[in-house]
């Protein structure tokens, strides 16, 4: 909210909408500075999502905040008025993946997934506060279509979260460190628990890649020829479901170009989850850092093995 609020002080075309959750998405921050720049519609996420992209239609650049869950009530307007016009609406998808107390039904963990086989529509979810920033920044900068940005819920991670935002290159991620054998291409906020993962295996001796993409489309397939051609084994991470996420993303371009290299997918299994603190659910879902070190220690064991062997 205090970055939109920044960047709305030097651009009048900026425009703040939400469905009925102004405090959740602080979008109330928003009014308060600008109260005839934010439209709060109510219960009504279709409406959103059509009053964006007529205001779209006028060269205005509407971010639309909207719980993941709830967008999901608006995926024909995303489809039929957004992006088939590939009109510059900026999606805040606020509660990106598993949000803990509120349950099954407020779980935003289909989002990478529905959104991503739209065509024209640029997937994005940064790893923290600084790429959220970096996201919404470049957003704005010129007309690019339906830009979605997934970011979830809880505390960050950064107490300097104040950067000076950069514009990012779509379709490109960043490599966080490189590795051995193994590697791991993360999405979002698991990038953390990696990170996390990294420092406790080196520890143990163990060195593995890690690549935080940032987009889930377009994907960074520079990084991801590279990894393939240095890699043996690939995890990758989401706070998403599993079924047409972003590891079905990898999935799919090593298949479409024939790249013979192993792939293990950790993120949401084919199931509503439950009532539980986030803490909980990650652990039970196996996106956490205790995971991701188990993960990596197994297929460390099979090349102990075969080389013992």
């Amino acid at each position: 909210a205090n970055t939109l609020v920044k960047h709305a002080h030097k651009d009048s075309k900026i425009v703040g909408i939400t469905a009925a959750m102004p405090g959740g998405t602080g979008m109330d921050i928003f009014g308060k500075e600008f109260p005839k720049r934010m439209f709060d519609v109510g219960i009504a996420e279709q409406h959103a999502v059509t009053f964006a992209a007529g205001l779209a239609t006028e060269n205005y650049k509407p971010y639309a905040a909207i719980y993941s869950t709830f967008l999901q009530r608006a995926y024909d307007q995303v489809v039929h008025d957004v992006a088939i016009q590939n009109l510059s609406v900026i999606f805040c998808l606020d509660r990106g993946g598993l949000v803990g107390a509120d349950g099954a039904t407020h779980h935003g963990v289909f989002d990478l997934a529905y959104l991503r086989c739209i065509p024209n529509m640029i997937v994005s979810a940064p790893i923290d506060e600084h790429g959220l920033r970096d996201l919404m920044y470049t957003a704005q900068k010129k007309s690019r279509g339906p830009f979605a940005i997934r970011y979830p819920r809880g505390k960050g991670v950064k107490l300097e979260w104040k950067n000076e935002a950069k514009e990012l290159k779509i379709g490109e991620g960043e490599k966080i460190k490189s590795g051995e054998k193994i590697v791991i291409l993360s999405i979002g906020h698991p990038g953390n628990f990696v990170i996390e993962a990294c420092k406790k295996l080196e520890k143990k001796n163990i060195d593995i890649g890690h690549y935080n993409m940032i987009f889930v489309k377009p994907l960074d397939v520079n990084i991801l020829k590279e990894v393939c051609e240095n890699y043996s084994e690939i995890i990758t991470i989401e706070d998403g479901c599993l079924q047409g996420g972003f590891g079905s993303s990898i999935l799919e371009f090593i298949s479409d170009n024939e790249y013979k290299i192993n792939v293990h997918r950790l993120g949401i299994p084919d199931e509503f989850i439950h009532h539980g603190t986030q803490n909980e659910l990650w652990n039970d879902c196996n996106i956490n850092t205790n995971a991701i070190i188990k993960k990596v220690e197994g297929l460390m064991k099979k090349y102990q093995i075969s080389q013992a062997g």
